[in-house]
C-alpha cells in the first residue's frame, strides 16, 4: 500500500501522507474467513488454484474444531480468530446445515445455491 501511495504521489504531483493513507485503508478493511469441513490441504489447494488464498485472513478447516455443522463451533472459532463479534458476521453458505450453524452462532447468513448441473 505504501508503494502505491508513493507512486501516485510521484505520478500526479500529490502529497498524500503515505502512513496515514495506509493506516486508514487497513482500518476500513473487512476481514474474511473460510469455514470448511474439508481438510486444510484441500481448502488451501482450491483457493490457491483460484488465486484467492491471499484474500482470506483465517481458514477454519476439518481438524480445527470437534463438532461439525450444524453445530456453530466452527463459525464461532472463525469469528474469534478474526476478532469480530458473531453478531457482526455475515456467512455465505450453500448447505442447510451451514445455515443452521450460522443461525446458532448468532450470525446473519445468505444462502448461496449450488451451480446448476446439466
Amino acid at each position: 500500500m505504501a508503494d502505491i501511495v508513493a507512486d501516485l504521489n510521484a505520478r500526479h504531483d500529490l502529497t498524500m501522507p503515505v502512513a496515514a493513507v495506509a493506516a486508514r485503508r487497513e482500518a476500513g478493511r473487512v476481514p474474511f474467513a473460510v469455514v470448511s469441513g474439508s481438510t486444510r490441504e484441500s481448502v488451501t489447494a482450491s483457493l490457491s488454484a483460484l488465486g484467492l488464498l491471499d484474500r482470506f485472513d483465517v481458514l477454519v478447516c476439518a481438524g480445527d474444531y470437534a463438532r461439525p455443522k450444524p453445530d456453530p463451533e466452527a463459525f464461532l472459532l472463525a469469528a474469534r480468530l478474526l476478532g469480530v463479534p458473531p453478531r457482526s458476521c455475515l456467512v455465505f453458505e450453500d448447505a442447510d446445515l451451514g445455515i443452521r450453524a450460522a443461525t446458532e452462532a448468532g450470525m446473519a447468513s445468505v444462502r448461496v445455491p449450488q451451480p446448476r448441473q446439466g
